[in-house]
């Protein structure tokens, strides 16, 4: 076989796999764009459900401070990773337990959050605020401080609504934007 040829063929069958991880990524990019509406449309479930996995990713970080600890080799570290095992255990039963007063915890800790962001990033924008572009992060800090703000003043209430609403809003943005980056790779090799 000449080397034309083989080099055709390599190129047919990377083309087939793109095409291939491409259709799988579509693929998910909209179930993960279907799931954002999903949230989107009814919040509390999300939340909820958001609660839940973190509750249970807590849990397993809890085990594996166990099994960080039986690999301690002082007495010191074995305290410190099971004091973290204790501490992760009881705060992801305690959300699996009770998953409304979870949601409006994380709700709260959401709001404290994009308040400090929002904060830190108006001092980054005032800093740099001869170069372009800092108006847009004054523009964002602004946007993440209304935000900060309408989450924590509207608590509890805002739990029905906050956590669910940013998870399927990122959820739906993220999907998009991978639906737009796959669809951009499968028209190159098209």
């Amino acid at each position: 076989m000449n080397a034309k040829v083989m080099e055709n063929n390599v190129i047919k069958i990377v083309r087939e796999d793109i095409r291939a991880a491409t259709g799988w990524s579509i693929a998910l990019s909209v179930l993960m764009m279907i799931s954002g509406v999903l949230a989107i449309a009814i919040p509390p479930i999300a939340g909820i459900a958001v609660t839940a996995m973190l509750g249970s990713l807590l849990v397993v970080g809890g085990a594996l401070h166990i099994g960080f600890a039986a690999r301690g080799d002082s007495a010191a570290a074995v305290f410190g990773e099971l004091a973290m095992a204790m501490l992760y255990a009881a705060l992801g039963l305690y959300l699996l337990a009770r998953p409304v007063a979870g949601l409006a915890s994380l709700t709260l800790v959401i709001a404290a959050y994009l308040a400090l962001k929002g904060v830190l990033e108006g001092v980054v924008a005032f800093a740099i605020r001869p170069m372009p572009g800092s108006g847009w992060l004054l523009f964002d800090a602004a946007l993440t401080l209304a935000l900060a703000v309408m989450i924590g003043g509207a608590w509890p209430a805002s739990t029905a609504w906050a956590v669910g609403t940013l998870v399927g809003v990122s959820m739906l943005s993220g999907g998009f934007a991978r639906l737009m980056a796959a669809t951009a790779v499968r028209r190159l090799v098209s």
